[in-house]
């Protein structure tokens, strides 16, 4: 794709036209309607989102804004993220933003069928990710709200875009049943868009992976203020184990319960990795 003198706006444009084209071509309601055998989690999958070429540029801007990722390593998960766009080659903010698009969202809401959902340009827990050998993401719920606790995220948009992303190395997304025991699992193919909703039993993850490559994706956002269930209710961001990785599965339920109470007391998010009361002000009740 050639920039030339292109602003990032009109990057940002060029891209949102693109995944319109490409969303509106594609049966989204009729696999939203129709979920894996194996989980309950509803999702749609999006092949060739954009022009090949388009795509490729943007892994290799991947590849230069290496020296802007944060590694994070736990129980939990290990991979590298960054949205430091102020940094990173314009072509990354340019992808990530224009799924912010409210043309987009909209559109996405039609397809799904869940009314009132906007983006969120700020990016609360979005951005970019990469994982590469030994790196994995266990099973988790999505925390259940973004930082305002004003609305309710629904929808997570994921854009893989590694060339060639091999079969059999791991790195792939899975979707689980609700005492995750078996996962549906969907490849993190080159140029692939994966919608899938968020809830109190959208349990997923992303499988180990066992080779020298590297996974990149592009990862976004949805909210609405209604609940996906008839009552409200809230929840941070809550791991456990894998089948067999008892001891993972203990400690996720300790880990879950303590954050969900540093929240509830009034603690401000830091990270993925835990919380902290700020300095002068009061514990909520």
């Amino acid at each position: 794709m050639a920039r030339g003198e292109q602003t990032r706006e009109m990057d940002q444009q060029l891209f949102a036209s693109a995944i319109l084209d490409r969303l509106r071509s594609v049966d989204i309601e009729a696999q939203w309607r129709a979920p894996g055998a194996l989980t309950a989690t509803r999702y749609a999958v999006v092949d060739d989102l954009l022009p090949a070429g388009w795509a490729t540029e943007i892994s290799a801007a991947f590849e230069r804004g290496q020296g802007a990722f944060s590694r994070r390593a736990s129980f939990r998960e290990r991979k590298s993220t960054s949205s430091r766009f102020d940094i990173l080659p314009p072509l990354l903010a340019d992808i990530t933003y224009a799924f912010q698009q409210p043309e987009i969202a909209q559109l996405i809401a039609t397809q799904t069928g869940i009314a009132g959902m906007t983006g969120d340009p700020t990016l609360y827990a979005g951005g970019l990710s990469v994982m590469q050998r030994g790196d994995f993401l266990n099973p988790h719920i999505d925390n259940s709200h973004e930082a305002t606790r004003t609305r309710y995220r629904r929808l997570n948009l994921l854009f893989y875009v590694t060339p060639d992303f091999p079969d059999g190395v791991g790195g792939n997304l899975e979707l689980w049943d609700d005492r995750v025991r078996t996962p549906e699992t969907i490849h993190s193919r080159f140029n692939r868009l994966v919608v899938m909703e968020t809830n109190r039993h959208s349990w997923h993850s992303v499988s180990p992976i066992i080779a020298d490559v590297q996974r990149q994706c592009v990862s976004n956002y949805y909210f609405s203020p209604a609940s996906p269930e008839p009552t409200d209710y809230y929840h941070v961001t809550s791991f456990t184990g894998r089948p067999g990785q008892h001891v993972r599965r203990a400690a996720g339920a300790v880990d879950n319960r303590a954050r969900q109470l540093a929240r509830h007391l009034g603690a401000r998010r830091v990270s993925d990795q835990g919380f902290r009361v700020p300095q002068g002000e009061s514990a909520k009740c």
